[in-house]
């Protein structure tokens, strides 16, 4: 076999359809678009009309609200921050600029809150803008001390 001679299997490799280029090619003239009307033109985007009638998603009645001012914590669980103190990427006091710089968390946004999923062994100290009742316990047994910076803090 030589270079010159390597192909595909049959059938491997659709060719594309080439809208509007001709009779001969079997989707010219209007290019499988119909005659006339909204969806026979360039630029339309029609997602969710319903020719007129009142569309479903007006239809149905909306529940619940959504605080517009509301704050979104990234949130690290115990376990995890222990996995980075085991491999050396974590030491000595843990800060939220500490843990978005070894790469526990992607960036702060309105501060990170600590919860208690997973075993977690090490002894150190940890300032963080919130996290649960029972990761604040789960730190001092193990010896640290988890400190929060924020009154949202439970």
């Amino acid at each position: 076999m030589k270079l010159n001679e390597l192909r595909d299997n049959p059938g491997a490799a659709k060719k594309r359809m080439r809208v509007g280029r001709g009779p001969g090619s079997g989707k010219g003239k209007m290019g499988g678009r119909g005659i006339k009307g909204q969806k026979s033109r360039s630029g339309v985007a029609i997602n969710g009309y319903e020719g007129g009638q009142m569309p479903l998603y007006q239809r149905l009645p909306k529940r619940g609200f959504n605080k517009p001012n509301r704050k979104k914590f990234a949130v690290v669980n115990l376990g995890i921050i222990q996995k980075f103190i085991d491999a050396k990427k974590l030491s000595g006091d843990i800060t939220e600029d500490a843990l978005v710089e070894a790469g526990v968390v992607r960036r702060k946004l309105d501060g990170v809150r600590v919860l208690a999923k997973g075993e977690y062994s090490a002894k150190a100290n940890i300032t963080v803008t919130g996290a649960s009742k029972s990761a604040v316990e789960a730190v001092e047994k193990a010896g640290g001390k988890l400190t929060t910076t924020a009154a949202a803090a439970e």
